[in-house]
């Protein structure tokens, strides 16, 4: 086993890397969505054996992985119309959000309270701009970032 003290760790275009470190990924990735259930279903499916997999599994990730997600939770007041919902949410798919939660409570007063976690590693811009976006909308009371 190798010194964890002294490894080195490099950020390399996917472009440059072999082929069997790309396919041991994508077998990891079938593992966890559930496409495959066991590593020997994983590896068939993308074609490697498992003895690759098990040789390098544990030495490549994926650079989004390890950024860590940063998740965050939005809260709206939405007047009660059809396709203002609907609306808010296509702006989060506009903004590469990843919605992982929703919560909506029944309508008072012609409003309703909702509440989106969203995971924004990936988004394109800045928490502050999607909300400014949300918040410029038709029928949007109020939006607002409670945390994260």
């Amino acid at each position: 086993m190798a010194d964890m003290k002294n490894e080195q760790y490099y950020i390399v275009s996917a472009a440059v890397l072999p082929e069997i470190f790309l396919k041991v990924v994508e077998a990891k990735e079938k593992l966890e969505t559930g496409e495959a259930t066991t590593v020997a279903e994983a590896v068939s499916i993308v074609g490697i054996s498992r003895s690759a997999f098990y040789k390098y599994k544990d030495s490549i990730t994926p650079f989004k992985d390890m950024k860590g997600e940063r998740i965050v939770i939005f809260n709206m007041l939405l007047k009660n119309k059809p396709g203002v919902l609907s609306g808010v949410l296509s702006i989060f798919a506009d903004w590469d959000a990843n919605i992982l939660t929703i919560s909506q409570n029944v309508p008072v007063n012609g409003c309703a309270n909702v509440s989106v976690t969203a995971e924004i590693s990936g988004m394109n811009g800045r928490p502050e701009g999607l909300l400014s976006n949300i918040n410029e909308q038709k029928n949007v009371v109020k939006a607002e970032i409670m945390a994260g």
